[in-house]
Formats: structure tokens, C-alpha cells, sequence
């Protein structure tokens, strides 16, 4: 024990001293308190009573193991390293304690038992992930158990996954179809129990369509001389960025309804908005877009709505107004037609997003803060605060009437900022730069700009820096998103003023967010 206390002092002193060359220092109060300590427990299945424990954690350099019986001193473990430990039979309080380098703590407690007897008494729990059509979780008690293994059932020759009494595990399937999954509870003999479940995993095609999606199957039925398959967007534009899209071609001679229709997971619910809206792209325009919603039990309770393009050779978004639809018709297939009246030519047409709409305009780039219509609606956190105001200095570059107003409250964390989610991903086919103009009290300060994709929580997302060169006046910032994935669906427009330091209650202004050259 003192050994090891020595060499991480050492540790600490070269660190010191090197860093000191480079006339840099290293702040060990910067070092967080580790976090998620837990442990897997196994035991060996021999009636020994011999278990190994894997410490696990976030942020330690060193773990030490109470083993919650008569022995007082701890096992000292490295991350990445196991403890053995031979027990008898009985219930027993094993402690972890993590520690980082600068002697910061944390510690968790969990439940051992050592048993030689066959687990009783399992339970198995099976569910299903909200938002998550392939991914299921598991947990599992039992009386006696020490620990579990958990078999998904997609190959058989797959390693279970150990867990213990408490935990959740999570799986995600590579394909539909229906599994058989294995849980097996395991004390300190060679008896196990046993739990099997078939389970049946399903992805339905449901509203919003996008074509991106690489397991689920968008199964077309087409008629009257149509064919539809999902292919590449031939015309990325700033219209369309998607690299997916639907193409119905209308061959050569087929009938003037020729058509094609996708089936939905489940009834489209107009409870709240009653137009849909689709992208399209027509080699000609002036033309019949005729979009039809059937019941899927019966064809003959449909509704039908037309619209007429405007545009040829190039994306644009057509909407189709079901206001008044009856809800309770369960309408769940939906047809396209295109050129409806006229006999096929072989004409290839395309089709993507569709989604049902309010019809009101959203907000979408550029961000001008001018709109009387829409609704600016910021989110706000870690002490910040930004609504839309009137422009407090019309002069220079900006003399726009009203604009964003962040508030980075005093003490608000160095992180604290504001976002705002835009009716649609944002499109850099064309463009992949973006500019904001500001104002700030103080020059040299970090404006940091994060895009988010929306449906993963942020967890997809990219961030750039530019840095204030004035103070009191308005000046013009570009942001440099050169190669980004544009697959990524980028959302949500994320600002941060002063980024990096704590709050000091000052206001900034920003304005004109676009996409640029």
C-alpha cells in the first residue's frame, strides 16, 4: 500500500516537472470525481466459492475492493484488472471505491451471494426501446444467483453477456425477424436455471419517410405500368440534400392512374395536423401529383388530394391538404401517382419527406429574427438566456429591426448557451459554411456555433469556434463546416457567447444566421 502511494506521488512530481519545461501547469483540481463505479462478479461454477470482480468506472486511476466479509483489508486493482477472492456460502456487501489521481473518490455498494444451490426463483424481464425498433433490454432476479448470462439469439455463436441482479443490459438486432433469448441465472455450483423467450422484433415504415434508413424495407406495390424503388438522389440541390430518394418510373404506355403504394406500421394519426408534404422532382412541370390514403383492410375507404408542380428539373415541396380527413378511418397506405391523366412515357419522377405538416411556415435558415409569423423558441441552459428583441445598435453592418439576445447570466456555467430547432435538417449540398453576424461588449471572446441532429438527443453533432475581433459594434463571423456530413440531419443551431468562462450577466446579440460561400 505504501508502495504504491509513493510512485503515484512520483507520478504527480515528474508530471509537475515536466510540464514546468514547457511553461504550462498541470491543475489537478480539474480532475472530476469518478463516476459510474460498479463491478462484475462471476463465480467459479465448482462449489469452491472462488469469485473474480472486475471493477469498472469512469475517471479512476485506482480501485480498491472490500470484500464484505471477515477480511478487513481491501484489494488494490488497476483499471482494466480483476480481483479473486474465495468465499463462502452466504450474502455478502462488496465495496468498490474509485479514486483519481489526486485522491478524489467515489464508491458503490452491491450484493453478492454465494450459493452452491441452483438459482431460484428467476425472473426474467424483456422490453422493448421507445424510438428504437431494433433494440430490446433485459434484466433478471433470482434467489442464490451470483450472476447472469444473457444469449440474443442472433448467432448462435455469439458470447453471452454477463450481468448482474439490478443491471439492464441493452441489445440492438441487426435485422427483423423473431429470436429466441436465453437467460441463464448461475450461483457457485454446477446447477443453473434457465429462462427462454421468443421475441419478435418488427420496423415498421412509418411517417416521417425519409428513404435514409438502412433496415427498414421500403416495399413499393406499384400498378397500372408504375415501378417505384428507393435509389440515389440524382439532383442533390439545396432544396434536397438527401442521399436517398424515392423514383417512380411511368413506363412507356401505362395506364393514366399508373401508380405505386408503401404500407404503413400503422394509421396515419391526423389528430393534430391534417396536410402532408412531400419533395418532389418532375422532368416537366405543370403536372398531376395526386397523392391517395387507403384503410388497409379496405381500399375502398380512401381519400384523395392533387397538386400541381411548378418546377421542373429541380426539388421542390408540394403539399397536400386533408384538412378535414376523418381520423378514424385508419388510413395506413399511401399511393402516388404522377402525371395522374396522362399515359405513361417512361419518365422517371422522385419523391422524398413525406410528413405530415400544420402548413405553417417553420423556421428554417436564414435566421433574420424578422418573420411576424413565425416563433423564434429557444431552449435555454447552463444560466443562459436569449429571446428576440429590438435591435439595440441599427448601424454598420447590421440594421435589421430585431434580432437573438443571449443573457449569460452572472455565474451561468462556462458552457451555458441557447439553441433553436429548425423545421428541417439543414442542407449543405451547395453550401457549408455558416455566418452569423454579433455584437458583444468585449472583443477576443470564443462565439462557439454546435448543429445537432435532432431525433438522437444530440449525440450526432459538430462544433466550430471563431473569436470576436471588436467590442460594441457588429461584426460578421464564419463558421467553416468544409466536408460535414450532410447524412447527418443537423437540426438544431446551437450559440454559445464566451464560451469557456463563467457568466458575468452581459448581454450579446446576434443575427442573420445563413448558409454561405
Amino acid at each position: 500500500m505504501n508502495k504504491i502511494k509513493i510512485v503515484i506521488g512520483l507520478l504527480v512530481f515528474s508530471l509537475f516537472m515536466g510540464c514546468s519545461n514547457d511553461d504550462d501547469t498541470v491543475n489537478l483540481d480539474s480532475i472530476s470525481t469518478p463516476k459510474n463505479i460498479s463491478a462484475v462478479m462471476t463465480i467459479k461454477q465448482d462449489n469452491s466459492g472462488l469469485v473474480t470482480i472486475i471493477p469498472n468506472g469512469e475517471g479512476v486511476t485506482q480501485y480498491e475492493i472490500y470484500f464484505g466479509d471477515a477480511t478487513t483489508t481491501p484489494a488494490l486493482v488497476n483499471p482494466g484488472s480483476a480481483a479473486q477472492h474465495t468465499y463462502a456460502e452466504g450474502n455478502y456487501q462488496v465495496r468498490i471505491v474509485g479514486t483519481t489521481l489526486d485522491g478524489k473518490s467515489s464508491e458503490a455498494t452491491q450484493d453478492l451471494t454465494v450459493s452452491f444451490v441452483a438459482p431460484e426463483n428467476l425472473e426474467v424481464a424483456i422490453n422493448s426501446i421507445p424510438g428504437n425498433n431494433l433494440g430490446i433490454t433485459v434484466s433478471a432476479t433470482a434467489d442464490y444467483e451470483t450472476f447472469f448470462e444473457v444469449y440474443f439469439g442472433e448467432d448462435p455463436n455469439q458470447a453471452p453477456v454477463v450481468f448482474m441482479q439490478g443491471e439492464t443490459v441493452t441489445f440492438n438486432y441487426a435485422t427483423v425477424g423473431t429470436y429466441t433469448v436465453r437467460v441463464v441465472a448461475l450461483s457457485g455450483g454446477t446447477a443453473t436455471t434457465e429462462y427462454t423467450e421468443d421475441v419478435t422484433i418488427t420496423n415498421p415504415v412509418l411517417l416521417p419517410i425519409d428513404f435514409e434508413s438502412a433496415t427498414l424495407n421500403y416495399d413499393f406495390v406499384s400498378f397500372g405500368g408504375a415501378n417505384t424503388v428507393k435509389v440515389a438522389n440524382p439532383n442533390i440541390d439545396a432544396n434536397n440534400g438527401s442521399a436517398n430518394v424515392a423514383r417512380l418510373t411511368k413506363n412507356n404506355g401505362s395506364e393514366v392512374w399508373a401508380g405505386s403504394l408503401i404500407e404503413l406500421g400503422e394509421p396515419i394519426d391526423f389528430s393534430t395536423m391534417q396536410k402532408i408534404k412531400m419533395k418532389s422532382w418532375a422532368p416537366q412541370a405543370g403536372i398531376v401529383v395526386k397523392m391517395k390514403l387507403e384503410n388497409l383492410l379496405d381500399s375502398n375507404i380512401n381519400v384523395e388530394v392533387d397538386a400541381t408542380n411548378t418546377l421542373a428539373n429541380g426539388w421542390e415541396e408540394l403539399t397536400f391538404d386533408f384538412s378535414g380527413v376523418n381520423n378514424g378511418n385508419n388510413y395506413q397506405r399511401i399511393v402516388v401517382f404522377y402525371d395522374f391523366g396522362n399515359a405513361g412515357t417512361g419518365a422517371n419522377y422522385y419523391f422524398d419527406d413525406i410528413e405530415l405538416t400544420s402548413g405553417a411556415p417553420s423556421v428554417q435558415l436564414p435566421l433574420d429574427f424578422e418573420s411576424t409569423v413565425l416563433t423564434y423558441s429557444f431552449d435555454n441552459f447552463g444560466g443562459a438566456s436569449t429571446t428576440v428583441v429590438n435591435n439595440p445598435d441599427m448601424s454598420g453592418i447590421n440594421t435589421s429591426a430585431t434580432v437573438g439576445k443571449l443573457v449569460k447570466a452572472n455565474g451561468a456555467e462556462v458552457w451555458a448557451g441557447s439553441f433553436i430547432e429548425l423545421g428541417s435538417p439543414i442542407n449543405f449540398a451547395t453550401m457549408q459554411k455558416i455566418k452569423m453576424k454579433v455584437w458583444s461588449p468585449q472583443a477576443g471572446i470564443v462565439v462557439k456555433l454546435k448543429l445537432e441532429n435532432l431525433v438522437n438527443g444530440g449525440t450526432i453533432n459538430t462544433e466550430l469556434d471563431a473569436t470576436t475581433t471588436q467590442s460594441n459594434a457588429w461584426e460578421e463571423l464564419t463558421y467553416d463546416f468544409t466536408g460535414i456530413n450532410n447524412a447527418n440531419n443537423y437540426q438544431r443551431v446551437v450559440v454559445f457567447f464566451d464560451f469557456g468562462n463563467t457568466g458575468t450577466g452581459a448581454s450579446y446579440y446576434f443575427d442573420d444566421i445563413q448558409l454561405s460561400n
